[in-house]
Protein backbone atom coordinates (compact mmCIF):
# COMPACT_ATOMS: atom_id res chain seq x y z
CA UNK A 1 0.00 0.00 0.00
CA UNK A 2 2.86 2.25 0.84
CA UNK A 3 3.88 1.76 -2.51
CA UNK A 4 0.90 2.40 -4.49
CA UNK A 5 0.67 5.79 -2.88
CA UNK A 6 4.46 6.69 -3.72
CA UNK A 7 3.47 5.78 -7.64
CA UNK A 8 0.91 8.58 -7.30
CA UNK A 9 3.96 11.19 -7.27
CA UNK A 10 5.32 10.12 -10.58
CA UNK A 11 3.98 12.29 -12.48
CA UNK A 12 6.24 15.10 -10.13
CA UNK A 13 9.33 16.00 -12.23
CA UNK A 14 12.29 14.56 -10.28
CA UNK A 15 14.08 18.39 -10.04
CA UNK A 16 12.03 20.54 -8.06
CA UNK A 17 9.56 22.60 -10.16
CA UNK A 18 10.30 26.13 -11.41
CA UNK A 19 14.11 26.32 -10.49
CA UNK A 20 16.50 26.10 -13.06
CA UNK A 21 19.34 23.34 -13.17
CA UNK A 22 21.69 26.06 -13.73
CA UNK A 23 20.15 27.65 -10.36
CA UNK A 24 21.08 24.45 -8.24
CA UNK A 25 24.55 24.57 -9.66
CA UNK A 26 24.58 28.16 -8.39
CA UNK A 27 24.15 27.52 -5.36
CA UNK A 28 26.32 24.29 -4.76
CA UNK A 29 29.04 26.65 -6.06
CA UNK A 30 28.44 29.39 -3.68
CA UNK A 31 28.19 26.85 -0.65
CA UNK A 32 31.59 25.29 -1.94
CA UNK A 33 33.37 28.71 -1.29
CA UNK A 34 32.82 28.73 2.15
CA UNK A 35 33.93 24.85 2.59
CA UNK A 36 37.05 23.59 4.75
CA UNK A 37 36.29 19.85 4.05
CA UNK A 38 33.81 17.68 3.27
CA UNK A 39 30.07 18.00 3.07
CA UNK A 40 27.65 15.26 3.16
CA UNK A 41 24.26 15.61 3.03
CA UNK A 42 21.65 12.61 2.93
CA UNK A 43 17.94 12.85 1.59
CA UNK A 44 15.15 11.53 2.92
CA UNK A 45 15.10 7.45 2.69
CA UNK A 46 11.17 6.30 1.77
CA UNK A 47 9.47 6.13 4.37
CA UNK A 48 6.43 4.20 5.72
CA UNK A 49 4.29 6.65 6.67
CA UNK A 50 0.85 5.88 5.11
CA UNK A 51 -0.47 8.71 5.79
CA UNK A 52 2.04 10.69 2.84
CA UNK A 53 3.91 10.49 -0.17
CA UNK A 54 7.88 11.33 -0.20
CA UNK A 55 8.84 14.51 1.03
CA UNK A 56 12.94 15.53 0.48
CA UNK A 57 14.75 16.42 3.08
CA UNK A 58 14.94 20.56 2.46
CA UNK A 59 18.37 21.35 2.52
CA UNK A 60 19.32 18.66 0.24
CA UNK A 61 16.45 19.87 -1.63
CA UNK A 62 17.98 23.40 -1.82
CA UNK A 63 21.05 21.92 -2.83
CA UNK A 64 19.93 19.26 -5.43
CA UNK A 65 16.64 19.77 -6.43
CA UNK A 66 16.47 15.99 -6.25
CA UNK A 67 12.99 14.51 -5.97
CA UNK A 68 13.66 10.43 -5.26
CA UNK A 69 14.61 8.70 -2.38
CA UNK A 70 17.81 7.16 -1.09
CA UNK A 71 20.13 9.97 -2.66
CA UNK A 72 23.56 11.37 -0.88
CA UNK A 73 25.38 14.11 -2.11
CA UNK A 74 29.14 14.81 -1.32
CA UNK A 75 30.38 18.56 -1.65
CA UNK A 76 34.03 19.93 -1.58
CA UNK A 77 35.29 23.30 -2.81
CA UNK A 78 36.25 21.78 -5.92
CA UNK A 79 34.12 18.53 -6.36
CA UNK A 80 30.24 17.66 -6.36
CA UNK A 81 29.02 14.39 -6.49
CA UNK A 82 25.28 12.68 -6.19
CA UNK A 83 24.80 9.08 -5.33
CA UNK A 84 21.95 7.37 -6.14
CA UNK A 85 20.66 4.07 -5.04
CA UNK A 86 20.62 0.83 -7.58
CA UNK A 87 17.81 0.52 -9.77
CA UNK A 88 15.18 -2.09 -8.31
CA UNK A 89 13.30 -3.46 -10.90
CA UNK A 90 11.05 -5.72 -9.14
CA UNK A 91 10.32 -2.86 -7.23
CA UNK A 92 9.52 -0.48 -9.94
CA UNK A 93 5.98 -2.28 -10.66
CA UNK A 94 5.15 -0.34 -7.81
CA UNK A 95 6.88 3.13 -8.53
CA UNK A 96 7.54 3.51 -11.82
CA UNK A 97 10.85 3.93 -13.41
CA UNK A 98 13.10 5.33 -11.25
CA UNK A 99 16.98 6.66 -12.26
CA UNK A 100 19.60 4.61 -11.72
CA UNK A 101 23.23 5.78 -11.37
CA UNK A 102 24.32 3.96 -14.81
CA UNK A 103 21.88 5.35 -16.57
CA UNK A 104 23.58 7.68 -18.94
CA UNK A 105 21.53 10.59 -18.82
CA UNK A 106 21.77 10.56 -15.15
CA UNK A 107 24.17 13.82 -15.45
CA UNK A 108 21.71 15.39 -17.21
CA UNK A 109 18.71 14.79 -15.57
CA UNK A 110 20.38 15.49 -12.23
CA UNK A 111 22.18 18.24 -12.91
CA UNK A 112 25.93 16.74 -11.44
CA UNK A 113 28.62 15.78 -13.62
CA UNK A 114 29.51 13.33 -11.23
CA UNK A 115 26.64 10.89 -10.45
CA UNK A 116 27.83 7.63 -8.80
CA UNK A 117 26.22 4.50 -6.76
CA UNK A 118 25.46 4.51 -3.77
CA UNK A 119 27.81 1.88 -2.83
CA UNK A 120 30.71 4.15 -3.77
CA UNK A 121 30.21 6.65 -1.08
CA UNK A 122 32.50 4.64 1.89
CA UNK A 123 35.39 4.74 -0.62
CA UNK A 124 34.29 8.00 -2.04
CA UNK A 125 34.20 9.91 1.35
CA UNK A 126 37.66 8.65 2.76
CA UNK A 127 39.56 9.45 -0.76
CA UNK A 128 38.18 12.89 -0.09
CA UNK A 129 38.92 12.88 3.54
CA UNK A 130 42.91 13.05 2.86
CA UNK A 131 42.87 16.68 1.47
CA UNK A 132 40.44 17.78 3.63
CA UNK A 133 40.79 19.50 7.55
CA UNK A 134 36.66 18.88 8.24
CA UNK A 135 33.44 17.18 8.07
CA UNK A 136 29.96 19.14 7.67
CA UNK A 137 26.91 17.52 8.11
CA UNK A 138 23.23 18.23 9.91
CA UNK A 139 23.36 17.59 13.38
CA UNK A 140 19.46 15.26 12.70
CA UNK A 141 21.72 13.31 10.31
CA UNK A 142 21.04 9.95 11.36
CA UNK A 143 24.20 8.26 9.47
CA UNK A 144 26.22 10.84 11.24
CA UNK A 145 27.73 7.97 13.82
CA UNK A 146 28.60 5.74 10.68
CA UNK A 147 30.19 8.63 8.55
CA UNK A 148 32.38 9.81 12.37
CA UNK A 149 33.71 6.04 12.50
CA UNK A 150 35.29 6.31 8.89
CA UNK A 151 37.17 9.63 9.90
CA UNK A 152 37.37 9.49 13.72
CA UNK A 153 40.40 12.49 13.44
CA UNK A 154 38.42 14.96 11.59
CA UNK A 155 36.69 17.95 13.07
CA UNK A 156 33.06 17.72 12.71
CA UNK A 157 30.94 20.86 11.71
CA UNK A 158 27.57 21.46 11.61
CA UNK A 159 26.17 22.30 8.06
CA UNK A 160 23.16 24.13 8.81
CA UNK A 161 24.40 27.75 9.15
CA UNK A 162 26.92 27.43 5.96
CA UNK A 163 23.12 26.33 4.54
CA UNK A 164 20.66 28.48 6.16
CA UNK A 165 23.09 31.54 4.88
CA UNK A 166 22.17 30.75 1.16
CA UNK A 167 18.64 30.15 2.36
CA UNK A 168 17.77 33.34 3.47
CA UNK A 169 18.38 34.91 0.26
CA UNK A 170 15.36 34.06 -1.73
CA UNK A 171 16.23 34.11 -5.87
CA UNK A 172 13.65 35.28 -8.11
CA UNK A 173 12.48 32.15 -8.80
CA UNK A 174 11.66 31.42 -5.18
CA UNK A 175 9.80 34.62 -4.39
CA UNK A 176 7.57 33.44 -7.54
CA UNK A 177 6.85 29.81 -5.83
CA UNK A 178 6.27 31.53 -2.87
CA UNK A 179 4.02 33.83 -4.14
CA UNK A 180 2.12 30.90 -5.79
CA UNK A 181 1.63 29.12 -2.30
CA UNK A 182 0.40 32.89 -1.06
CA UNK A 183 -1.55 33.12 -3.57
CA UNK A 184 -3.44 30.13 -3.13
CA UNK A 185 -3.78 30.40 0.55
CA UNK A 186 -5.32 33.69 -0.10
CA UNK A 187 -8.18 32.37 -1.97
CA UNK A 188 -8.36 29.43 0.51
CA UNK A 189 -8.75 32.38 3.75
CA UNK A 190 -11.49 33.99 1.52
CA UNK A 191 -13.78 30.94 0.83
CA UNK A 192 -13.57 30.37 4.59
CA UNK A 193 -15.00 34.05 5.39
CA UNK A 194 -17.47 33.40 2.79
CA UNK A 195 -18.85 29.61 4.22
CA UNK A 196 -18.47 31.43 7.92
CA UNK A 197 -21.33 30.80 10.07
CA UNK A 198 -22.41 29.66 13.93
CA UNK A 199 -22.69 26.22 14.19
CA UNK A 200 -20.28 25.05 12.08
CA UNK A 201 -17.41 23.14 12.97
CA UNK A 202 -13.89 24.32 12.91
CA UNK A 203 -12.46 21.20 11.37
CA UNK A 204 -15.05 22.17 8.62
CA UNK A 205 -13.82 25.42 7.97
CA UNK A 206 -10.23 23.46 7.50
CA UNK A 207 -10.78 21.54 5.25
CA UNK A 208 -12.61 24.14 2.96
CA UNK A 209 -9.63 25.82 3.21
CA UNK A 210 -7.34 22.79 2.22
CA UNK A 211 -9.71 21.71 -0.71
CA UNK A 212 -8.50 25.18 -2.22
CA UNK A 213 -5.32 25.08 -2.13
CA UNK A 214 -4.96 21.46 -3.01
CA UNK A 215 -7.00 22.70 -6.07
CA UNK A 216 -4.56 25.34 -6.70
CA UNK A 217 -2.34 21.70 -7.11
CA UNK A 218 -0.64 22.48 -3.44
CA UNK A 219 1.37 19.37 -2.32
CA UNK A 220 -0.25 20.04 1.06
CA UNK A 221 -0.21 22.32 3.79
CA UNK A 222 3.00 24.40 5.29
CA UNK A 223 1.92 22.72 8.77
CA UNK A 224 -1.38 21.34 10.36
CA UNK A 225 -4.14 23.95 9.68
CA UNK A 226 -5.15 26.22 12.70
CA UNK A 227 -8.86 27.06 13.47
CA UNK A 228 -9.57 27.71 16.93
CA UNK A 229 -12.79 29.73 17.96
CA UNK A 230 -13.81 31.22 21.15
CA UNK A 231 -11.07 29.83 23.82
CA UNK A 232 -9.69 28.19 21.31
CA UNK A 233 -8.69 31.28 19.77
CA UNK A 234 -6.32 32.26 22.70
CA UNK A 235 -4.14 28.45 21.98
CA UNK A 236 -1.18 29.28 19.75
CA UNK A 237 -0.82 26.23 17.88
CA UNK A 238 -4.09 24.74 18.44
CA UNK A 239 -4.94 22.14 15.90
CA UNK A 240 -7.69 19.86 17.18
CA UNK A 241 -10.32 21.54 15.03
CA UNK A 242 -13.17 19.69 16.65
CA UNK A 243 -15.14 22.31 18.60
CA UNK A 244 -18.78 23.84 17.24
CA UNK A 245 -18.25 27.79 16.35
CA UNK A 246 -20.93 29.72 18.31
CA UNK A 247 -22.03 33.43 17.45
CA UNK A 248 -20.87 35.98 19.02
CA UNK A 249 -16.71 34.69 18.90
CA UNK A 250 -13.90 35.09 16.68
CA UNK A 251 -12.10 32.50 15.05
CA UNK A 252 -8.62 32.32 14.54
CA UNK A 253 -6.98 30.58 10.79
CA UNK A 254 -4.13 30.39 10.88
CA UNK A 255 -3.63 28.13 7.98
CA UNK A 256 -0.80 28.12 4.47
CA UNK A 257 -0.14 26.10 1.39
CA UNK A 258 2.93 24.21 0.17
CA UNK A 259 3.18 24.25 -3.86
CA UNK A 260 5.90 23.33 -5.44
CA UNK A 261 7.76 22.89 -2.54
CA UNK A 262 7.52 26.65 -1.12
CA UNK A 263 5.84 27.51 1.74
CA UNK A 264 3.47 30.55 2.75
CA UNK A 265 1.90 31.60 6.42
CA UNK A 266 -1.23 33.85 6.64
CA UNK A 267 -3.30 34.13 9.95
CA UNK A 268 -6.21 36.36 9.85
CA UNK A 269 -8.87 36.53 12.85
CA UNK A 270 -12.46 36.87 12.35
CA UNK A 271 -16.02 37.22 13.97
CA UNK A 272 -17.96 33.85 13.37
CA UNK A 273 -21.15 35.68 13.21
CA UNK A 274 -19.57 38.36 10.75
CA UNK A 275 -19.53 41.10 13.26
CA UNK A 276 -16.94 41.83 15.72
CA UNK A 277 -18.50 42.90 19.28
CA UNK A 278 -16.87 46.29 20.57
CA UNK A 279 -14.11 44.62 22.71
CA UNK A 280 -13.43 41.66 19.88
CA UNK A 281 -12.90 45.33 17.70
CA UNK A 282 -10.78 46.98 20.47
CA UNK A 283 -8.27 44.14 20.44
CA UNK A 284 -8.51 43.38 17.02
CA UNK A 285 -7.67 46.72 16.14
CA UNK A 286 -4.43 46.93 17.96
CA UNK A 287 -3.02 44.13 16.79
CA UNK A 288 -3.97 45.28 13.43
CA UNK A 289 -2.37 49.36 14.31
CA UNK A 290 1.11 46.84 15.67
CA UNK A 291 1.47 44.98 13.01
CA UNK A 292 1.25 48.15 10.51
CA UNK A 293 3.56 50.04 12.75
CA UNK A 294 6.04 46.60 12.21
CA UNK A 295 5.92 46.06 8.87
CA UNK A 296 5.99 50.41 8.24
CA UNK A 297 9.26 49.28 9.75
CA UNK A 298 10.52 47.05 7.75
CA UNK A 299 13.91 47.62 5.48
CA UNK A 300 17.43 46.14 4.93
CA UNK A 301 19.39 46.45 8.53
CA UNK A 302 16.46 45.80 10.67
CA UNK A 303 16.64 43.01 12.63
CA UNK A 304 13.06 41.06 13.61
CA UNK A 305 14.07 40.47 17.22
CA UNK A 306 17.17 41.94 19.58
CA UNK A 307 17.35 38.38 21.35
CA UNK A 308 19.36 37.17 24.02
CA UNK A 309 22.75 38.83 23.84
CA UNK A 310 21.37 41.86 21.55
CA UNK A 311 20.32 43.75 24.06
CA UNK A 312 17.24 45.98 24.38
CA UNK A 313 17.98 47.78 20.86
CA UNK A 314 15.19 48.50 18.21
CA UNK A 315 13.83 45.61 16.45
CA UNK A 316 10.23 44.89 14.52
CA UNK A 317 9.52 42.83 18.00
CA UNK A 318 10.36 45.78 19.93
CA UNK A 319 7.93 48.00 17.83
CA UNK A 320 4.76 45.87 17.93
CA UNK A 321 5.55 44.77 21.83
CA UNK A 322 5.69 49.17 22.56
CA UNK A 323 2.33 49.60 20.29
CA UNK A 324 0.53 46.89 22.35
CA UNK A 325 1.72 48.39 25.71
CA UNK A 326 0.45 51.65 24.46
CA UNK A 327 -3.12 50.96 23.37
CA UNK A 328 -5.78 49.28 25.71
CA UNK A 329 -5.57 47.71 28.67
CA UNK A 330 -6.72 44.21 30.01
CA UNK A 331 -9.96 43.54 32.38
CA UNK A 332 -7.55 44.27 35.42
CA UNK A 333 -6.52 48.18 34.09
CA UNK A 334 -3.09 46.30 32.91
CA UNK A 335 -0.93 46.93 29.90
CA UNK A 336 -1.91 43.91 27.25
CA UNK A 337 1.66 43.36 26.35
CA UNK A 338 1.90 40.28 28.25
CA UNK A 339 -0.66 38.90 26.36
CA UNK A 340 1.40 38.71 23.58
CA UNK A 341 3.49 35.86 23.83
CA UNK A 342 5.56 34.61 21.05
CA UNK A 343 8.42 35.87 18.65
CA UNK A 344 6.96 38.08 15.93
CA UNK A 345 8.45 36.66 13.40
CA UNK A 346 10.28 34.13 11.13
CA UNK A 347 11.78 33.40 7.84
CA UNK A 348 9.88 31.61 4.92
CA UNK A 349 10.46 29.08 2.27
CA UNK A 350 11.31 25.50 1.49
CA UNK A 351 9.85 25.45 5.17
CA UNK A 352 7.69 27.26 6.96
CA UNK A 353 9.83 28.39 9.18
CA UNK A 354 12.74 28.84 7.27
CA UNK A 355 15.90 28.43 8.75
CA UNK A 356 18.12 31.48 9.37
CA UNK A 357 21.37 32.99 10.82
CA UNK A 358 21.42 33.91 14.38
CA UNK A 359 21.81 37.72 14.65
CA UNK A 360 20.94 38.48 11.67
CA UNK A 361 19.79 41.69 9.94
CA UNK A 362 17.36 42.00 7.24
CA UNK A 363 18.23 41.69 3.48
CA UNK A 364 17.18 42.45 0.52
CA UNK A 365 15.26 39.01 -0.55
CA UNK A 366 14.40 37.55 2.72
CA UNK A 367 10.55 36.92 2.86
CA UNK A 368 9.38 36.85 7.13
CA UNK A 369 5.93 36.60 8.22
CA UNK A 370 4.59 39.40 10.56
CA UNK A 371 2.55 38.39 13.19
CA UNK A 372 1.69 40.14 16.55
CA UNK A 373 -1.22 38.88 18.51
CA UNK A 374 -3.06 39.26 21.63
CA UNK A 375 -4.67 36.30 23.50
CA UNK A 376 -6.62 36.83 27.19
CA UNK A 377 -8.31 33.33 28.02
CA UNK A 378 -9.59 35.48 30.70
CA UNK A 379 -12.10 36.87 28.55
CA UNK A 380 -12.17 34.33 25.31
CA UNK A 381 -10.54 36.76 22.90
CA UNK A 382 -8.04 35.65 20.98
CA UNK A 383 -6.69 37.97 18.06
CA UNK A 384 -3.27 37.24 15.63
CA UNK A 385 -2.90 38.45 12.18
CA UNK A 386 -0.25 37.11 10.13
CA UNK A 387 1.42 38.36 6.53
CA UNK A 388 3.89 37.00 4.59
CA UNK A 389 6.52 40.14 3.41
CA UNK A 390 9.17 40.14 0.51
CA UNK A 391 12.19 42.49 2.02
CA UNK A 392 13.09 44.75 -1.17
CA UNK A 393 16.16 47.04 -1.50
CA UNK A 394 14.07 50.18 -0.10
CA UNK A 395 11.70 48.27 2.18
CA UNK A 396 9.08 45.92 1.87
CA UNK A 397 5.93 43.91 -0.18
CA UNK A 398 3.07 42.21 1.07
CA UNK A 399 2.50 39.56 -0.81
CA UNK A 400 -0.38 38.36 1.18
CA UNK A 401 -2.02 42.01 0.65
CA UNK A 402 -4.49 40.88 -1.26
CA UNK A 403 -6.62 39.64 1.91
CA UNK A 404 -8.17 42.22 4.00
CA UNK A 405 -7.30 43.52 7.32
CA UNK A 406 -9.14 46.28 8.10
CA UNK A 407 -12.21 45.28 10.50
CA UNK A 408 -14.48 47.64 8.46
CA UNK A 409 -13.30 44.85 5.20
CA UNK A 410 -13.58 41.69 7.14
CA UNK A 411 -16.73 42.15 8.52
CA UNK A 412 -18.23 42.90 4.74
CA UNK A 413 -16.64 39.49 3.80
CA UNK A 414 -17.73 37.39 6.36
CA UNK A 415 -20.90 35.06 5.73
CA UNK A 416 -21.41 37.15 2.36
Amino acid sequence: MRRVFWFALLAVPLLADGISRDEFKDRRAKLQKSLDGVMVLFGHEEGDDLHTGFFQETNFLYLTGWREPGAVMILTKTEDFLLLPPRNLRGENYTGRTLGPDDADAPLKTGFNKVLPRYALQSTFTRLLETSRRIYMLATETNAAKIKQLAPFHEVTGAEQPIARLRMIKSQAEIDLITKATDATVDAHLVAWKSMKAGLYEYQIAAAMTNVYFQHGCERSSYAPIVGSGPNSTVLHYSVNKRRMDSGEVVVMDVGSECSDYATDVTRTVPVSGKFTPRQREIYEIVLGAQKAAIDAIKPGMRISTGPGRGEGESLQRIAMDYINAHGKDLHGQPLGKYFIHGLGHHVGLDVHDPSETGSTLRAGMVITIEPGIYIPEENIGVRIEDTILVTETGYKILSGALPREADEVEKLVGK
